[in-house]
């Protein structure tokens, strides 16, 4: 996985939380929503590397589930 990928996640995230929220307003609450949706996408994404890659799992996937959320919460701050 890459960094543009890890990206991509992050704005899933993002917009993810606004589902959930019911708001593209700014807020902290938002970006906590946000983390965590782009952490569990980057699991997930991850997660189907893991299937395909079998041991190469956990190397790819503590790191894309941290961009991923890292990502989400900046994105929200500047929506």
């Amino acid at each position: 996985m890459s960094i543009d990928k890890s990206i991509n996640i992050g704005n899933a995230g993002n917009e993810m939380s606004k589902k959930i929220t019911g708001t593209s307003e700014v807020s902290a609450g938002r970006t906590v929503v946000a983390a965590g949706s782009g952490a569990a996408l980057g699991g997930i994404a991850a997660g189907t590397v893991a299937v395909v890659g079998g041991v190469a799992a956990a190397p790819i996937a503590i790191p894309l589930a941290a961009v991923g959320a890292v990502a989400a919460g900046i994105f929200s701050l500047f929506d």
